[in-house]
């Protein structure tokens, strides 16, 4: 009998060497640098990001500094899996490689139903923008047009996809370096018209830790999810024209992005606006910190930033989602008409995800209260399931390629392997705050449900092929 745990080298079956089996490399450098640059800001860093601070205060930037490093050795190990083994798969080749097929299947379809969903809540978010803009037009008829735009540009060749997001980031790096630079220039008193508010909004209106450890709990488990998106880079890595020296120079550009964008940002906010003030929760942190400076048109500025995030999360993640199912299928775990390639791109995936998505927004008008809320709890965990398979799958690739291919080393993770295991403690950690935090907890038991689900599919189906291959 075939060993289970056998390497698959990229996203197919034969054993080929390829990093992807059929798919284009139209991906440009430029393309894949400003994806890993911008894939980072998301709407949950503009717009989430006010209840982290509304529940921690201050101390959010402790919060944000925590999951940072949580999630820079996650990216570190995953770079270092990546660039050995480019797939348009990642990390459900990687865990295929590590574990067998049902790890494989477990984290892949987990990531393609979290990428579908949150599709369809961008979608949303976006179109209630454009309600805001033009009174009286139906939610469902923006969605259904952003859907069709980003599914279009999906169905065409990729790099149609690469050039949406280089711009799509490029604008967003433009607005989030615009804003710190404001920010700075305010708190140094720079700027005209503020004075420079010294230490007034850190250390007063209770302290730095304002609602004490439960406070500072409650920020990290907001700000963790903040950081999903990261992952697109190393899918997209396997189209890209050098794939290994895209995910290496990505890899080893997220702890200054990461500190820049996420903890800079942070730590701009509550050094500004006073934690409490109800417009950061209301309009969102960086509407909250521009209207305090009295910077004309802030809220709007702002909205076309978040309306440009969410686009550029949904044509990522439709693009993330159809390469993760063609890549699955490619390994035999999916339907084979999910994987059918027309002109390098899985078309078929591409409409599937779509309509799935589309599906999510339908039935948050028709079942608001039941099925729709169901299917957020659901993937409310399923980012860190997909770490804890980063992790664990990086710790035993690591050895076996050490021992048989230890030029693929082109990156590497730190401290190997005692920080490989202080990020599965820090997820541990996780998983039991969520537990103990009601607003949380209904998320990790249905994540769970759903990861255990779908590994007992996975390895049933292992055992399957084991047996018709014996």
């Amino acid at each position: 009998m075939p060993r289970t745990t056998a390497p698959v080298p990229a996203d197919r079956k034969d054993g080929a060497s390829a990093p992807a089996d059929g798919l284009s490399h139209g991906l440009k450098q430029r393309h894949l640098s400003m994806i890993a640059l911008g894939g980072v800001i998301g709407a949950g860093l503009f717009v989430g990001s006010g209840a982290g601070i509304a529940a921690a205060g201050p101390s959010i930037v402790v919060a944000y500094a925590l999951s940072g490093l949580l999630v820079m050795l996650v990216m570190r190990m995953l770079g270092e899996m990546s660039a050995a083994n480019p797939a348009s798969g990642s990390f459900s080749v990687h865990a295929e490689r590590a574990f067998g097929s049902w790890a494989g299947f477990t984290a892949g379809w987990a990531f393609w139903f979290l990428l579908c969903v949150a599709v369809g809540l961008e979608g949303i978010g976006a179109a209630k923008i454009m309600t805001g803009w033009f009174p009286g037009t139906p939610e469902w008829a923006w969605v259904a047009l952003f859907m069709l735009v980003f599914c279009g540009t999906n169905l065409a060749a990729v790099k149609n996809f690469g050039e949406f997001e280089f711009w799509f980031a490029a604008l967003k790096v433009g607005a989030i370096v615009l804003f710190l630079g404001i920010g700075v220039l305010a708190i140094v008193g720079a700027l005209p018209g503020s004075d420079a508010p010294g230490t007034t909004n850190l250390t007063g209106d209770g302290g730095f830790f304002p609602h004490g450890s439960e406070g500072l709990i409650v920020g990290l488990l907001a700000s963790v999810f903040a950081y999903g998106g990261l992952e697109t880079v190393t899918i997209a890595a396997a189209e890209s024209e050098h794939p290994v020296q895209g995910v290496a120079k990505a890899v080893r550009t997220a702890m200054w992005r990461i500190a820049l964008f996420y903890i800079g940002s942070m730590a701009v906010i509550v050094t500004l606006v006073p934690w409490d003030d109800k417009a950061v929760v209301e309009k969102g942190p960086y509407v909250a910190t521009l209207d305090h400076l009295g910077i004309p048109a802030a809220g709007q500025i702002m909205n076309v930033v978040v309306l440009i995030a969410l686009l550029s999360a949904m044509n990522a993640n439709i693009y993330g989602a159809s390469r993760m199912a063609g890549s699955l299928v490619a390994r035999g775990q999916g339907p084979k008409a999910l994987g059918r390639l027309h002109g390098g791109v899985p078309r078929t995936a591409v409409l599937v995800s779509s309509v799935f998505g589309f599906a999510c927004v339908l039935l948050s008008y028709w079942r608001p209260n039941d099925i729709f809320i169901w299917l957020l709890n659901t993937i409310g965990a399923i980012i860190l399931v997909v770490w804890f398979f980063i992790a664990a799958s990086q710790l035993v690739l690591r050895r076996r390629t050490e021992r048989e291919e230890p030029e693929k080393l082109v990156v590497k993770m730190w401290a190997f392997p005692v920080l490989t295991w202080v990020a599965l403690a820090g997820m541990a950690a996780i998983f039991f705050l969520m537990a103990r935090e009601e607003g949380t907890r209904v998320q990790l038991y249905w994540t769970g449900g759903l990861t255990v689900l779908l590994a007992a599919i996975g390895f049933v189906r292992q055992k399957a092929a084991a047996g018709r291959a014996s």
